[in-house]
């Protein structure tokens, strides 16, 4: 019989988890498989640890990690890949937004084959700012990296076990595992589904997260800013240089510029302000673009542990690869 592991990832969720418990357990006789349930409490500062622990103390199969301090949630997904033993992992948010009634829908597509099935969202009850800004997201990464990354599909999804091989292997910090899923290549699948408000408790993914991870999608897998801080270098130095020769002309042709109502000003000091800010400030762009690529740079080289697991119930921790780390 095949085993399917599921991953929850969990952060201040106490509100939420005899929700996530109940409906959870209730679907897992549907899959016709054996499974282990990981939930990774990444440095909550609520009962969440003391909730999980509980969960695990009335069934084993419920499986749990606490980091020393939050480290992120692609961090925490990460983290349970690693110590994932199912022959299909699946990646389930605990707020309930993903349903796990739609669980058995991603198995089901795993088992005729394919190896990465992604959900797909149809709607979703999220604010109408936040809804614009995904779309836009999801369009641009698309057209900016060099593989097809779909649109509208969060981290709700399954992976066999060889994508999560793959996935396990990459030295990477900075995750962006929508990017990674969709990079490693192998059969791919999407099913539509509509995301509900979340079951209870507050959103945890504020925009400034929400924000960071997108910049982490784009920096991770495309080069395409540091083209555009170069177009727009090129930019600013047509406008200067057609800008001189106008000025030049007008001066040389001061009485047919004057016919046509364009007679040279008597001060520049407006145009040179003017212009200064705006070489200025694209200056600033494009080095806070080369300021993203450098830091991550200097945060992959320092080799600093992925995370630090503090405590774990029902999962043997002392198998730790060098890149994390154990206390």
């Amino acid at each position: 019989m095949s085993k399917i592991s599921v991953i929850v990832p969990c952060y201040n969720e106490e509100d939420v988890l005899p929700k996530l418990f109940e409906r959870l357990g209730a679907v897992t006789g549907t899959w016709n498989a054996d499974y282990e349930i990981i939930c990774v409490d990444d440095g909550s500062r609520d009962r969440t640890w003391e909730l999980l622990k509980a969960q695990n103390q009335k069934d084993p199969r419920w499986r749990c990690l606490s980091f020393a301090r939050n480290f992120g949630h692609q961090t925490a997904v990460s983290a349970g890949l690693f110590y994932a033993t199912g022959d299909a992992v699946v990646i389930i948010d605990a707020d309930l937004q993903d349903p796990p009634e739609q669980v058995f829908k991603l198995i089901e597509k795993w088992r005729e084959g394919y190896q990465v099935v992604y959900a797909v969202r149809t709607k979703r009850d999220d604010e109408m700012v936040k809804q614009v800004l995904a779309w836009g997201f999801y369009r641009i990464l698309s057209k900016a990296v060099p593989f097809n990354v779909p649109a509208d599909a969060g981290d709700f999804c399954l992976l066999d076990r060889r994508v999560v091989e793959v996935l396990n292997a990459l030295p990477e910090r900075n995750r962006y595992l929508r990017g990674l899923r969709a990079w490693s290549g192998f059969r791919q699948i999407g099913i539509e589904f509509e995301r509900h408000a979340r079951a209870a408790g507050t959103p945890q993914y504020t925009f400034k997260k929400s924000f960071r991870l997108a910049m982490d999608g784009v920096f991770s897998f495309s080069t395409v800013p540091l083209r555009v801080a170069t177009y727009l270098g090129l930019i600013v130095s047509l406008a200067a240089f057609l800008g001189a020769l106008f000025t030049l002309c007008q001066k040389i042709f001061a009485e047919q510029f004057a016919k046509i109502g364009l007679t040279p000003g008597p001060h520049g000091i407006p145009t040179l302000v003017i212009s200064t800010l705006f070489l200025g400030g694209v200056q600033l762009i494009c080095l806070g673009i080369l300021g993203e690529y450098i830091g991550r740079i200097y945060d992959e080289v320092k080799g600093r542990p992925h995370w630090i697991i503090q405590d774990a119930a029902g999962l043997d921790t002392k198998t730790v690869p060098e890149q994390h780390a154990k206390w």
